[in-house]
């Protein structure tokens, strides 16, 4: 089963949960959000962008060809506003950006990427903070990558995160993984062209954790 946020005949939204691949093309899983996301509104569905196996929230799909490459397009263009919630290390500053170049894809050339991330509160009991990260651009491990070069590494990652850290917050406070969630996801619909704009809550995995160290969810 998978939580659909959004649905109509020519998009889905899903809200996906942390662990779960987006399709198989990234691996030899059995289990994927685009086959719980095919099973759940019966009839076959295109990614049109991806989430990070770690990464739970919003996850969109097309339900047709034309609207897969429109919405592809829109994504191409920077039309679509992403919206993360991330728990990093330190405090970062109340605002910033994050202009850096990154490979866009596995082994590719480094390409312009841009970030920007706001405060969204300072953990009163650990050294941590929870800010809401938007990419404007599309790039492998974007907002972790980012986040890192801003001297602010996620919790829970194992690949530009700390072992020792991520330790740390498994033993004190049950995180048990990435500490990153699509928590916003707003588009030109790709045939009536309202926006839509939805919002995937934080699941129980995240916001207990995040509880514990005096953080909103």
């Amino acid at each position: 089963m998978i939580e659909l946020l959004f649905s109509d005949p020519h998009v889905v939204v899903a809200n996906k949960p942390s662990g779960l691949l987006v399709h198989r093309g990234w691996g030899d899983d059995d289990d994927v959000a685009l086959f719980r996301v095919r099973d759940a509104v019966g009839a076959r569905v295109h990614p049109v962008h991806r989430l990070d196996r770690g990464t739970s929230g919003a996850l969109l799909f097309a339900r047709t060809r034309e609207a897969a490459a429109a919405l592809a397009r829109a994504f191409e263009a920077g039309l679509v506003d992403k919206r993360y919630l991330a728990l990093v290390r330190g405090v970062p500053p109340e605002s910033g950006v994050v202009d850096h170049p990154i490979p866009k894809s596995e082994g590719g050339a480094r390409v312009p990427a841009l970030t920007h991330f706001r405060l969204v509160a300072r953990s009163p009991v650990d050294r941590c903070s929870l800010v809401e990260a938007s990419p404007r651009t599309g790039r492998l491990h974007q907002v972790r990558r980012h986040l890192r070069h801003a001297g602010h590494p996620l919790v829970g990652d194992v690949n530009y995160g700390s072992g020792e850290i991520n330790r740390h917050y498994r033993a004190a406070y049950g995180l048990h993984r990435l500490a990153l969630h699509a928590h916003v996801l707003a588009f030109d619909h790709p045939v009536t062209g309202a926006r839509v704009v939805v919002t995937a809550p934080v699941p129980g995995d995240l916001s207990s954790a995040l509880a514990a160290l005096g953080l909103p969810s």
